[in-house]
């Protein structure tokens, strides 16, 4: 395993960090042992050359490669069971009757990963629905910074073990084995069809079409500095409806006397409905 020097560390923690709010400082470990396979398939003797390429930005997809190594794109189905429980019995049903009269549901998966998020969501907007979900706009806007988990959430297909935590009649309802690969499972084009991908960076600034009833934004902000974290919480704020719920992974957490939003219960809050 190549070591990376104390200089060529500093350079691309600050690369990282103000190009993708990644924050790699105590990473030093991670760095060398997920990168130095990459930086010597690449022709480099040190991670120096690789340094020096990557934030010359010469090749976006090598810059993608790097982040898609230091970040972990972990998830399945369901994943943290408690979110989508409270999502379907409190967040749905209000959503619903604030948005009766044109049936607009404008929801965010910020940081979608393989799209697991985005069409667990769809299944349960679905099923709380019924056969009043053709009457409503429900696509759901799922983001992320790497194009290659987002290839994998456009393309819909999943393992048997992605699907473990759902209920057996919605695996049968909304997912088609692949004849000629056993255990592999196709997203139905209802699923598919309900959830708009686009290849974001949240250090940005957001500026969609629609202000958003939800935001779910899991198990992403563990990569931030408590000051990035804070700059993005306030982007998300600004971009929602009153009475809008932001949702965040179980392992994170927002400073309560920071935050603009109320505290809900752990991992959700919820932008005040007197609020602009």
């Amino acid at each position: 395993m190549l070591k990376i020097s104390d200089q060529d560390f500093t350079r691309l923690v600050n690369f990282v960090k103000s190009n993708y709010g990644i924050d790699l400082i105590k990473k030093r470990q991670l760095v060398s042992s997920r990168l130095s396979s990459t930086v010597e398939g690449m022709g480099y003797q040190s991670f120096t050359g690789y340094v020096d390429h990557i934030i010359s930005n010469k090749n976006a997809k090598d810059n993608e490669i790097m982040l898609n190594k230091l970040t972990t794109n972990y998830t399945y189905f369901y994943r943290e069971k408690t979110h989508f429980d409270f999502f379907r019995d409190t967040i749905l049903p209000y959503v619903v009757e604030r948005n009766k009269k044109n049936r607009v549901m404008s929801i965010w998966s910020a940081g979608c990963s393989s799209g697991e998020e985005p069409y667990t969501i769809t299944m349960l907007i679905k099923e709380f629905l019924g056969s009043q979900a053709e009457s409503w706009d429900t696509r759901i806007l799922a983001t992320d910074i790497s194009h290659q988990v987002l290839t994998k959430a456009k393309t819909g297909l999943y393992e048997e073990e992605s699907l473990r935590e759902l209920p057996p009649e919605w695996k049968r309802k909304y997912f088609v084995p692949v004849k000629g690969s056993p255990g592999t499972y196709e997203v139905s084009k209802a699923l598919h069809t309900n959830v708009i991908y686009r290849t974001f960076n949240l250090m940005g600034s957001i500026r969609f079409k629609l202000k958003f009833d939800v935001i779910f934004c899991r198990n992403v902000m563990i990569y931030f500095d408590q000051e990035t974290k804070e700059a993005l919480v306030d982007r998300f704020y600004q971009a929602s409806n009153p009475g809008a719920y932001l949702l965040i992974g179980h392992s994170e957490s927002l400073n309560k006397n920071r935050t603009p939003y109320d505290y809900v219960m752990p991992a959700t809050y919820r932008k005040s409905e007197d609020s602009n």
